[in-house]
């Protein structure tokens, strides 16, 4: 048996890096996938490893800046699985890249929908669902730049801001209904978003190094180290962690 065998999840950005990773990581662990994501493409290969390791698993096209769409994609979990007792709000994008002074308001408003109404329009369809049953676990994720600051990026920063604090306020909302809800801060990880973003860091060896040596930890964190995370917040072995916003970030942030 493993730890959430006959439990249901949602992940969504699932269709590469950290939610790739947490969903294969859940379905080694029993539990039935709803993948999530724009990406049809990726979000079926998602669900293909999933299947290959055992686990029930659907693909499912959300865009998580559209209410509709999230509240249609917690009723697909439902219909298909007839729970849902896991959440990992996670799709995110990085935006452009510029001072606050010159930075448009197009990408500003681009950066905000998906990172932080995306995760409110999930929680919001989420917990509804979880509070009827009287339990549940949510991780969103937040990053480091939820916790500092880093020059150039404005929106980000603060959608990133945003989502810790959003956090914790569902946290509070939903303890005394059996619900735990949690944040995790990756540092830089080894992810489409870091490699072939803004950053480019994979055609980009000065921009690599650069990250590698802001990094105590001397390298980039792997997506799987993350969804470790992710599926140790969703355990009962964090069963009294609520409303915390765990990073993971390889000592970046204990500078």
């Amino acid at each position: 048996m493993g730890t959430f065998t006959d439990k249901v999840a949602i992940i969504t950005g699932a269709s590469s890096g950290i939610g790739r990773a947490t969903a294969l990581g859940a379905a080694r662990e029993g539990a039935s996938i709803v993948v999530a994501d724009m990406d049809a493409e990726g979000g079926n290969e998602t669900v293909t490893l999933a299947k290959e390791l055992g686990a029930e698993s659907v693909f499912v096209h959300a865009d998580v800046t559209d209410a509709d769409s999230v509240d249609a994609l917690v009723s697909e979990a439902l219909d298909r699985f007839g729970a849902l007792d896991l959440a990992f709000n996670n799709a995110g994008i990085a935006g452009a890249f510029g001072e606050t002074h010159t930075y448009e308001t197009d990408a500003w408003d681009a950066v905000i929908a998906v990172n932080l109404t995306g995760v409110f329009n999930c929680l919001k369809a989420e917990l509804a669902v979880m509070r009827e049953r009287g339990a549940g676990a949510v991780v969103n994720t937040a990053s480091i730049l939820g916790l500092v600051g880093f020059a150039n990026t404005p929106a980000y920063t603060a959608s990133k801001h945003g989502v810790v604090g959003l956090t914790q306020v569902a946290a509070l909302e939903n303890a005394g209904h059996g619900i735990r809800v949690n944040a995790v801060c990756p540092g830089f990880i080894e992810t489409p978003m870091v490699m072939d973003g803004p950053l480019k860091a994979r055609e980009n060896p000065e921009a690599l190094e650069s990250i590698e040596d802001s990094t105590p930890a001397g390298r980039l964190g792997q997506p799987e180290e993350i969804a470790e995370a992710v599926l140790w917040l969703w355990s009962d072995r964090s069963s009294y962690m609520n409303g915390h916003a765990l990073t993971v970030d390889g000592a970046y942030t204990a500078k």
